[in-house]
């Protein structure tokens, strides 16, 4: 592994450059070497690479950094005194006019707080960092290429960052009643471009046509990103290796794709990729295994890692048989590639390993030197890089040999239980829950028969009965991870759990007799069908497979 990753660290692979490209022909020729079927897939990419930044304060430059989708500055910049906004919650905008304002903001520069500002009509953002150092971020809140209908949802502002010692002078005059005078300089470019995506494919015992499990992890970087994302194409290449070690044990095939676009286009080519191949994966692909950011220095948590509630039996069992530690069953969250749960398809993994601490402003504890020039290979440690690869192995090989595919509906519906169980007091009285818990407990039910026969499933049942449980994720994902349409993807924000839930959150809140309660029972109305109508697909599903396999 470290000598593939020493060669993958040879390469800055920004979105859609020749560069990017060499370094993916570098992985398609390793991939054939494992014996692996591999095809480059090129297509039509919105992808914005920041280039040149640079920050005046009454006169003097400083260090900065623009970001991916923000709008270049005029050619004489953006000039303002700034307006301190805190952390730019929605709280901080609300009952403001910020129209044509330069906005002073602290923490990371983030899709939804560049959101709030494009609505509020600023002219610019100028963030703090919580440290010395500087991380490249993508503003984008649309996920993938922007459609005819969200193109407008594009960030519309002018965006720089600073250093916090830097950013903390401004915030301090401007506290103690002085006026300084910022210009921020940007340069982006944006636009439409070709990217690639490696495609590598090795069938199952039952030819081109058998289900497939899908492990992937996005190529692209900032800078030479070395952990985020080299380690994990790393990974991705001895997973592959060992497991095409092992093909005759397969039970199911696996298609291994490494993305771009995931850095400088907020997962374009996942998107594109979920769109354009979207009958053959609701038809065929079991699981997606999603990999990122492997064995950094220092990361020894590793009980945080995701998974859609499917997976997480088989989450935690691969952390703590390589890791010794209790997952904590963290949610699926809006990020990291996860273009595909709206079609369906359950998850697991992401991010395996962590730094034991966090800073409250970080989106992440992956390390100091996460999305800056620092990220070189000096930030791997080898044991790490070993362990994180086992877990991701395990989870890959149980999905491919397993007989009965490992997918726990059962805990899909305790969480919907739990979800429900919390609006039973405020809605007892005005709303009728009870068709939604009646379909849950009857997919408990079904999903606890299956599990009684896992082990003891006559081999002529395995193909009927492992469709029906992909049909049930079918139903239950797009309702758990996304918004329940299944042709769109939300936008990469935070989401509820189980967010067509949301009317009956609010009508909960609301106050009851009110007009305002009125409208929003119209909608709650509308959202239980919804989630009734999903609950049925999945149990019918389940009927199917507990029956094929002689219940």
């Amino acid at each position: 592994m470290m000598a593939n990753l020493t060669r993958i660290a040879g390469w800055v692979k920004l979105s859609g450059t020749a560069e990017e490209l060499e370094g993916l022909r570098f992985l398609e020729e390793r991939m054939a070497s494992y014996g692996w079927r591999t095809a480059i897939e090129m297509h039509d990419a919105y992808i914005s690479l920041p280039s040149a930044a640079r920050v005046l304060v009454d006169g003097a430059s400083i260090k900065a950094i623009t970001h991916s989708f923000s709008l270049s500055s005029p050619r004489e910049g953006l000039s303002a005194v700034p307006v301190y906004l805190g952390h730019g919650t929605a709280e901080d905008f609300a009952g403001k006019d910020l129209r044509g304002a330069l906005l002073l903001l602290e923490g990371m520069a983030t899709p939804p707080v560049a959101k709030r500002a494009t609505q509020a009509g600023a002219a610019g953002q100028l963030h703090i960092s919580h440290h010395e150092h500087i991380h490249e971020m993508c503003i984008s809140p649309v996920w993938g290429n922007p459609s005819g209908a969200t193109r407008n949802d594009l960030p519309r502002t002018v965006v720089g960052s600073v250093s916090q010692q830097d950013g903390a002078a401004i915030r301090d005059a401007l506290a103690a009643g002085k006026r300084p005078a910022v210009t921020l300089h940007a340069d982006v470019d944006t636009g439409w471009r070709k990217t690639p995506i490696l495609v590598c494919d090795l069938d199952g015992p039952g030819g081109a046509a058998d289900p497939f499990v899908l492990l992937s992890g996005h190529h692209d970087t900032w800078y030479h990103g070395v952990m985020d994302n080299g380690s994990a194409n790393a990974g991705m290449l001895e997973v592959a290796r060992l497991v095409a070690q092992r093909h005759g044990a397969w039970r199911r095939g696996m298609r291994v794709c490494f993305w771009s676009g995931h850095s400088h286009g907020r997962y374009s080519s996942s998107a594109w990729y979920a769109d354009e191949h979207w009958d053959e994966l609701d038809r065929r692909c079991v699981a997606h295994v999603n990999v990122d950011s492997l064995g950094g220095k220092g990361a020894t948590v590793l009980a945080n890692t995701k998974s859609t509630a499917e997976l997480r039996r088989l989450a935690a069992e691969a952390v703590q048989r390589h890791a010794d530690q209790v997952l904590k069953g963290t949610r699926r969250g809006r990020n990291s590639d996860e273009s595909f749960v709206g079609i369906g398809i359950p998850s697991i993994f992401g991010s395996i390993s962590a730094q034991p601490h966090q800073h409250e402003q970080a989106r992440n504890a992956l390390g100091w030197w996460w999305h800056t020039p620092g990220d070189l290979l000096d930030k791997i440690d080898e044991a790490n890089l070993v362990r994180d690869t086992r877990v991701l192995l395990h989870g890959c090989w149980t999905l491919l040999s397993e007989p009965v595919v490992p997918l726990d509906h059962g805990a899909t519906a305790a969480t919907l239980a739990a979800e429900l169980e919390q609006l039973t007091p405020s809605l007892a009285e005005r709303f009728d829950l009870a068709p939604i818990i009646s379909e849950v407990a009857t997919l408990r039910a079904l999903a606890t028969a299956i599990d009684e026969r896992r082990d003891a499933s006559p081999a002529a049942a395995l193909p009927a009965a492992n469709a029906a449980l992909m049909r049930a994720s079918r139903a239950l994902v797009p309702i758990d991870c996304a918004e329940g349409d299944r042709f769109t993807h939300p936008d990469a924000l935070p989401l509820a759990a189980w967010a067509p839930l949301q009317p009956l959150r609010a009508l909960a809140t609301s106050t009851p007799g009110s007009a305002d309660e009125k409208f929003i029972a119209v909608d709650a109305v509308r959202a239980r069908n919804r989630l009734v109508h999903a609950l049925r697909e999945a149990t019918a599903a389940l009927d199917e497979a507990r029956q094929a396999l002689g219940g």
